[in-house]
């Protein structure tokens, strides 16, 4: 094998779980290998609190019959292990003898990067990497005197993969994505506010001599000066305007999770048989797209081996396809799309985002301000909750500003946005020319895993949205 790091396993053994995998007559068997390296720091009132690295390496097999999975996972990789969780797997299988016969290629083939490491940060000192997180509590400190509490975290991790599977499948790959988060919180005549800023990518240390680390912590103390004159969220009806980059998390949330296959086939989104049908603005594109070089949802191919691409999944508004894994393709006469993703081997593949975006339109950003009389502006989302069945939502704006007789004015706090996805969506009157994905912090959770993704979009204007906070008269919309 060409990675010394799965050198514990040979080809013949290989063959050997697969074909254990599919003894009890299982459609289709897989062997997902991991080794991860992983380092963590975080730094609060000014003195690095925890710094460490740590491996781990690791095997998941998985049968598939019908619609049932079966699956069993180890970090002993020797032959009687494997072999035993293989028999284990393929329980799932209720045959005595096996339906199929396993087609392996003779060895892997490693995939192209899709996103070249300049400096592996597996070669850098772990000093240099909480001496970052000084540099960030020293830019944070020097931007105002009202800090009073600098909370920096950093982290990087490194995952190659091998997979082989019964269908003539057998990769690898490797992906390094570093991040850092910056928490600043902010004093003034008892009133305490705060910002968070950060960034990441899908690269290696070489992120640093591209950006300012200190910029980072002045980010986060600005974020939270501008909070401490905001007024209370004017509440109601309104017409809202939606920055570019971070603030697509809205989108991932409220229309991506309904449009991923699994909720398509159990039918627990609103999306379901709506293919062809339209679901948004005529001015909406959304994509999916895990081919990008450097975002953190990117990769040369998913947990599942297949070759990740770009995905139209609303096409002018019109609902076109939905993400899907090995699984739910088959089961939905779907294509594969590349977004089959699991955590870790610990878990079994399942439909998820990666790169999940509104594609831009022709509209000036700056004239799509101005277009508003009186209305909303949210530039940043923190939590939220969504109901995919439902299409409901209801987000919590970070970030957020009266617009009035066209101009961004007042900061305003305790904002919510609270709509239904499609709806929303086709609401959306004037999309901008400034399509920008998130800065590289983007996680995601489901079904009890997380893992990276990218959100973005260009500006927006939705003709009317509820805002939370406090009431307000009818607005006015042009």
């Amino acid at each position: 094998m060409s990675s010394n790091h799965f050198s514990l396993i040979d080809p013949p053994l290989v063959r050997s779980v697969i074909e254990a995998a599919l003894s009890h007559g299982g459609d289709f068997a897989e062997l997902f290998l991991q080794h991860s390296v992983m380092t963590g720091a975080s730094l609060e009132e000014e003195r690095i609190r925890e710094a460490e690295s740590g491996a781990r390496l690791g095997a998941g097999i998985r049968v598939i019959k019908g619609e049932r999975t079966g699956y069993a996972a180890s970090d002993d990789l020797s032959k009687e292990t494997l072999l035993a969780a293989a028999k284990t797997a393929g329980r799932i299988a209720d045959s005595a003898s096996p339906d199929r016969t396993a087609k392996i290629p003779e060895k892997s083939v490693k995939c192209q990067a899709i996103s070249p490491i300049m400096q592996d940060c597996e070669s850098v000192p772990l000093a240099k990497k909480t001496g970052l997180l000084q540099l960030i509590d020293r830019g944070a400190r020097a931007e105002d005197s009202r800090v009073i509490q600098v909370i920096a975290q950093y982290g990087d991790i490194k995952r190659d993969v091998m997979i082989c599977n019964s269908d003539d499948l057998w990769t690898e790959d490797s992906v390094q994505i570093v991040r850092v988060i910056v928490t600043a919180i902010v004093e003034s005549n008892g009133r305490r506010e705060t910002g968070r800023y950060g960034g990441g990518a899908q690269m290696g240390f070489e992120l640093f001599n591209q950006a300012d680390p200190e910029e980072f912590g002045r980010n986060a103390v600005r974020q939270a000066v501008t909070l401490l004159d905001a007024r209370d969220a004017p509440a109601g009806p309104q017409m809202v305007v939606m920055a570019n980059g971070w603030a697509g998390v809205l989108l991932h949330e409220a229309v991506g999770h309904g449009l991923e296959a699994d909720a398509a086939r159990k039918g627990s989104t609103i999306y379901a048989g709506k293919i062809g049908q339209r679901v948004a603005s005529e001015l909406c594109t959304v994509v999916d797209d895990g081919t990008l070089s450097g975002y953190r949802g990117s990769s040369a191919m998913d947990d599942e081996g297949t070759k990740t691409e770009r995905t139209v999944l609303i096409e002018n508004g019109v609902l076109r396809t939905f993400m899907t894994d090995r699984l739910n393709a088959e089961l939905m006469g779907l294509p594969l799309t590349g977004n089959g993703r699991r955590q870790s081997y610990l878990h079994h593949p399942i439909p998820r985002m990666t790169n999940t975006f509104l594609e831009k339109g022709d509209s000036d950003p700056e004239e799509i301000l101005r277009s508003v009389n009186k209305g909303f502006y949210a530039v940043k989302f923190g939590g939220g909750q969504v109901d995919t069945a439902s299409g409901q939502f209801v987000f919590n704006v970070t970030e957020g500003y009266l617009i009035e007789d066209g101009k961004v004015t007042a900061p305003v706090k305790g904002a919510t946005l609270i709509g239904n996805g499609p709806e929303t969506l086709m609401k959306v009157d004037r999309v901008g020319s400034d399509l920008e994905l998130d800065p590289g912090l983007g996680m995601c959770g489901k079904a009890g895993q997380s893992v990276p993704v990218g959100v973005g979009q260009p500006h927006l204007r939705v003709k009317e949205m509820t805002v939370g906070g406090t009431t307000i008269e009818a607005p006015t919309l042009d």
